[in-house]
């Protein structure tokens, strides 16, 4: 057995390794004083957490200067073997060895993490002897609370915390803690049952053995919750209790593109047109040896899973004629089936199974409810291909689909502020989830071209106690925009663009087409050229959202009157032209919203990624985005599933 003094040799060394190498970063080489990193403590919440055993990886410094470049970054002594303070840390050490440390530390906890108070070289000694925890008293100093994402977040730690009293679980995004609450079905509300947090805690050790063991360590941007969560929301929390971590291991194989894409920050690579052909380097051989794989007696099998049913939601009847519409492009090639009231993750995962034992290949799934159980089925059927009509998911399991609706609406703006004669103009929205509130305002800028006086008049058809067709009614619009689907059953005009005479007549002008048989037709085809991992290449690392527009025809604009003034449909026509020829944007110029700019004249155009989650309204927009709590239970659950971050009350 190595002495004391030998165990203080070559924890110096690993000390000495630890301060070139911060140094050649150009990072600080000494331990952080939390005192260096406060302006002054005095001025913050304190409160006191008790006497617990607490993880050593999360004591990353000291409060004070006293003894800060006795230590490199890592704990690990600095100073010479004939010093005093080596004497300590050797007597220490043999200490820990033949009769254990028992006394506790003192620390300060800020943001999750510890800086020592009061013991310095115990912690040194017990990070060179690589124990998991120590026992320290706990003062924990609270931050001002702000829209700082690393300050939501502590706070989100905070009420997971009292629920458990967990200290390793620290995860890098905003609403995780939530989300984890969510995949064991509990809340914050009150502590959580002690055989609950004993099983969570094995859980995630488990996992984390399992995890590091597999190369979880390079992936230095994330930690073991956040991956650890990857993990629950692909496979179910239930499968990790209990189960050792050999086998944990065997299970992370499937989703080490999940840990990948967001270790890259959740990346989200944009398709903004279809790629219909495989890339070649050697074009001549891919003639020669390409056959066909689909044909009459091996036909391309296609499923679409539904939450709800196609004679009752307008949106499901749209993508179940796009089925019909798919079918027929490519007969005898493709057959595609539909299994529709797909209420539950029971059932989702029974259709799922049904599917893979007729040997189906590619599976749609038309709403962003059915991501999670999408994502689960993804991972446990490789051979399968999961699609979900969604636009804000990052998952490379799972690609997402969804079309520029904003390009139609920017149309339909100016086609309605040309009809509007007294400059009102209605406009009733879905849910506020990703995409729509760029729809919402590429129409009323769309308006304002035609007429700066123009006024959109904002109302949602998903909040609990209004009703859309009363507002309309109540407040004597003549042009609204209405759902932009017709009823599937017992269909009415109140739908698209439209005009109310004073008699009540509806009169329909114009509509936007989500033509979803092209956007199948286009999904299936790179399937049959074998050009479904064209892009996927591309995408290294993050997750693939088909985007498509105008330019490919999954999107367009059907003027439907005759009323209409030659010269708007002519205007309307060259606006399609430029639209295709991308020559022409309603998020570029300057933006303002209803309260402040949003983007100069001379800015470059939004990206796709603004576009997609805005979350402000333009300027010539009455109303706003609902809260959460106005919404109704589906549109909840909608909204939750996208993840568009709502308006909070502070910036309404």
């Amino acid at each position: 057995m190595a002495t004391g003094a030998e165990e203080y040799a070559k924890a110096r060394k690993l000390a000495v390794k630890e301060q070139h190498k911060a140094l050649s970063q150009g990072r600080h080489p000494y331990l952080h004083a939390l005192d260096d990193m406060l302006t002054s403590r005095t001025t913050l919440s304190e409160e006191s957490v008790g006497t617990r055993e607490i993880p050593l990886p999360q004591v990353v410094g000291t409060v004070t200067r006293g003894r800060q470049e006795s230590f490199a970054r890592n704990f690990m002594p600095l100073l010479g073997p004939d010093t005093e303070f080596a004497a300590k840390w050797i007597s220490l050490i043999e200490y820990q060895m033949e009769e254990g440390i028992s006394d506790a530390i003192k620390v300060i906890e800020f943001m999750g993490k510890f800086y020592v108070l009061e013991g310095n070289k115990r912690v040194s000694v017990l990070k060179y002897l690589e124990q998991p925890t120590i026992l320290a008293t706990v003062t924990r100093v609270l931050p001002p609370e702000s829209d700082d994402p690393e300050v939501v977040i502590y706070y989100e730690f905070l009420k997971f915390f009292k629920c458990t009293g967990i200290y390793n679980m620290l995860f890098t995004n905003v609403g995780s803690y939530d989300k984890l609450a969510e995949c064991l079905g509990l809340t914050y509300d009150e502590p959580w049952d002690d055989d609950i947090v004993l099983d969570l805690k094995s859980a995630f050790l488990n996992f984390t053995k399992a995890y590091e063991a597999g190369g979880g360590k390079a992936f230095s941007s994330i930690t073991a919750a956040d991956a650890f969560l990857v993990y629950i929301e692909s496979y179910k929390y239930e499968s990790l209790v209990n189960t050792p971590a050999d086998e944990i291991k065997k299970n992370l194989g499937p989703i080490w593109p999940e840990f990948r894409i967001l270790a890259n920050g959740s990346q989200i690579t944009f398709s903004e047109e279809p790629q219909l052909h495989k890339k070649s380097t050697i074009p001549i051989l891919d003639t020669i040896f390409d056959k066909p794989a689909y044909n009459e007696q091996h036909p391309l099998k296609v499923g679409f899973l539904y939450d709800g049913f196609k004679d009752k939601s307008r949106w499901i009847n749209g993508h179940e004629m796009g089925r019909a519409y798919l079918e027929s492009v490519y007969p005898g090639v493709v057959n595609t089936f539909a299994l529709e009231g797909i209420s539950d993750e029971e059932e989702f995962d029974e259709a799922v199974e049904k599917a893979a034992a007729a040997g189906t290949e590619l599976i749609f799934t038309t709403s962003p409810i059915q991501m999670e159980p999408a994502l689960r089925a993804a991972v446990k059927h490789p051979e399968i291909k999961f699609m979900n009509c969604s636009v804000h998911f990052s998952h490379g399991a799972v690609r997402t689909y969804y079309g520029r609706m904003y390009e139609a609406k920017f149309m339909l703006g100016i086609v309605a502020a040309s009809l509007a004669k007294d400059h009102r103009i209605a406009y009733v929205s879905t849910y506020p989830i990703c995409g729509n509130i760029a729809n919402i305002n590429a129409f009323a800028i769309g308006a304002s071209l035609v007429d700066p006086q123009a006024k959109i008049h904002l109302t949602w058809s998903c909040l609990k106690d209004e009703y859309w067709r009363e507002y309309v009614r109540e407040n004597n619009f003549h042009i609204v925009s209405g759902p932009d689907l017709i009823k599937p059953v017992r269909a009415d005009n109140e739908y698209g663009l439209y005009a109310i005479g004073d008699n009540g007549q509806v009169t329909n002008i114009a509509f936007a087409e989500w033509k979803w048989g092209k956007y199948y037709e286009l999904i299936v085809k790179a399937i049959l050229n074998n050009a479904w991992n064209a892009e996927a290449d591309d995408a290294k690392d993050s997750a693939l959202n088909y985007w498509w527009g105008m330019t490919s025809g999954v999107i367009d604009i059907n003027l439907c009157n005759d009323n209409i003034p030659y010269s708007t449909r002519k205007m309307i026509e060259g606006l399609r032209r430029c639209i295709t020829a991308d020559t022409i944007n309603p998020f570029e110029g300057e933006l303002r919203s209803q309260t402040s700019v949003i983007k100069e004249a001379d800015s470059p155009r939004l990206s796709n990624s603004d576009i997609i989650n805005m979350n402000w309204l333009n300027d010539n927009i009455e109303g706003t985005i609902p809260s959460f709590e106005e919404l109704t239970e589906k549109a909840q659950m909608t909204v939750k599933a996208n993840g568009i971050p709502l308006l909070t009350e502070s910036e309404r």
